[in-house]
């Protein structure tokens, strides 16, 4: 299929970039419960037409829930995508939360006060995290109530709908280091771990950059980031695997979260790093693990990730 020509390409990113933004500003303006019914009836109206998004889902669904069958996984499967719509709700609104609304919507389980107590006396925290949940609203939460965060963000298209996206997170308290080919990501990540009390929070559960390990996820062969590992040993940083899920629902409204810090990880320190890496990313996946096969459709993965399913684009070994 041939490109858009140029000047086309910008129209359309034009309107991309003036849809979003007056969408964003009528679901804030949206009642709350109206808001999220919106959403939810998008979800529906994306789940019967189908699609590659759509049938991607099921399919990674489908892996890590093989017992259910096709009227089950497409009951879940429409459930994600309402998880999924609600999510882009909840970011549509999170500028409007005050700190106090943000402590409501947010409980913690977990190895939380161990992760306090190792900020308090200066260690710096990296966490592995899935595409679970609500990880904005968790950032903003983690900004107000722990320290400042710094993370990864992966580059959208067109490049004004991302800064409007850089932007939207900076507001949150979140200093973001965008993705970008050529540039040393994981440097900067570093140097910022490398300040006492430092809080790097990074979605693991795919692998962006080609650089990433083969681990079991769910019980099959998946490619995830090797980042938080890589980190962690590099700096001493305590690496703790984080999942997120919602809480049941009440009512049309935004829905609180549990940011669950599970016990921290060691990164190891043996003369082969490459071992040390992949035990250590095995550890945080199988956490990430337990939590994508409870509560499927918080898993928001609507991309490939297992190796079966990569083909070609799968790197060999690891």
């Amino acid at each position: 299929m041939a490109r858009p020509a140029p000047s086309r390409k910008r129209a359309q990113d034009a309107a991309t970039v003036l849809a979003f933004k007056a969408g964003w500003r009528a679901v804030r303006a949206l009642p709350e419960p109206a808001a999220y019914v919106l959403f939810e009836r998008i979800a529906d109206v994306l789940h019967r037409r189908g699609g590659k998004d759509v049938e991607r889902m099921r399919s990674n669904y489908a892996r890590v829930r093989p017992e259910l069958d096709a009227a089950a996984l497409d009951d879940l499967t429409r459930e994600g995508l309402r998880s999924y719509f609600r999510y882009w709700c909840d970011a549509f609104r999170l500028q409007s939360l005050s700190h106090d609304d943000l402590r409501s919507l947010v409980r913690t389980t977990g190895a939380i006060d161990q992760v306090r107590a190792d900020l308090a006396a200066g260690e710096s925290i990296v966490l592995c995290l899935g595409h679970l949940g609500n990880w904005d609203l968790a950032g903003a939460w983690s900004a107000t109530e722990l320290a400042h965060v710094t993370t990864v963000a992966e580059r959208l298209e067109p490049d004004e709908l991302f800064r409007a996206f850089l932007e939207f997170r900076e507001g949150l308290g979140m200093t973001i280091i965008p993705l970008t080919k050529g540039v040393d990501v994981m440097g900067q990540v570093e140097a910022a771990l490398r300040v006492p009390g430092a809080f790097a929070p990074l979605l693991s559960d795919r692998d962006l950059t080609q650089r990433g390990v083969t681990v079991k996820l769910a019980g099959h062969d998946a490619r995830v980031a090797a980042g938080p590992a890589i980190l962690a040993r590099r700096t001493g940083a305590r690496l703790y695997p984080v999942t997120i899920t919602y809480d049941p629902p009440k009512g049309r409204a935004m829905r609180a979260i549990e940011i669950r810090f599970h016990d921290p990880v060691d990164a190891g320190s043996s003369p082969d790093m490459r071992a040390d890496v992949l035990a250590a990313t095995q550890q945080c996946v199988d956490a990430l693990s337990t939590a994508i096969v409870e509560r499927t459709e918080d898993w928001h993965m609507m991309q490939r990730v297992f190796v079966d399913d990569l083909g070609n684009r799968a790197p060999r070994g690891n």
